[in-house]
């Protein structure tokens, strides 16, 4: 009798392209941003860095990597799900550690399966959106 499971997973030529398209668009749109990719379990799995980026960005990029894993939802979603929630959750959830409730991260899911997240933080919401979601595409992702 087997006492596991077969995980999925995104493996580092994956996320390495996924960080690579989302630079490029991160440069098309002009701006400067850290993206992090991590497994289905939260873990780093690849990281870039434009020069000039913010450095705060660094580890809201990774935390929103790993908000999105872990939930297996974009952290923009996040503001429309709290409403949902009573005031205990919305007030606490919010200030757990690692937890960002705004956009930029975005579950990586292949073939049902949830093998990871991105994470983009260094421009306007919507610009780390865009830019998470060109990595996505780079995959053959939505």
């Amino acid at each position: 009798m087997s006492h596991s499971v077969a995980a999925r997973t995104i493996d580092w030529p994956a996320a390495q392209a996924a960080a690579g398209a989302a630079a490029q668009a991160a440069q098309a749109l002009g701006v400067r941003v850290n993206i992090a990719l991590v497994d289905a379990g939260g873990v780093l799995a690849g990281f870039l860095r434009m020069p000039g980026a913010p450095l705060h960005s660094v580890e809201i990029a990774i935390d929103k990597a790993y908000t999105a894993a872990s939930f297996d939802l974009p952290t923009a979603r996040w503001t429309e799900v709290l409403q949902s929630h009573s005031q205990a959750v919305r007030e606490g959830l919010v200030q757990r550690p690692r937890f960002v409730a705004f956009g930029g991260g975005l579950p990586i899911v292949e073939d049902g399966y949830r093998i990871g997240a991105i994470g983009v933080s260094g421009g306007s919401e919507q610009q780390d959106e865009q830019i998470a979601r060109a990595g996505m595409a780079a995959l053959g992702l939505d």
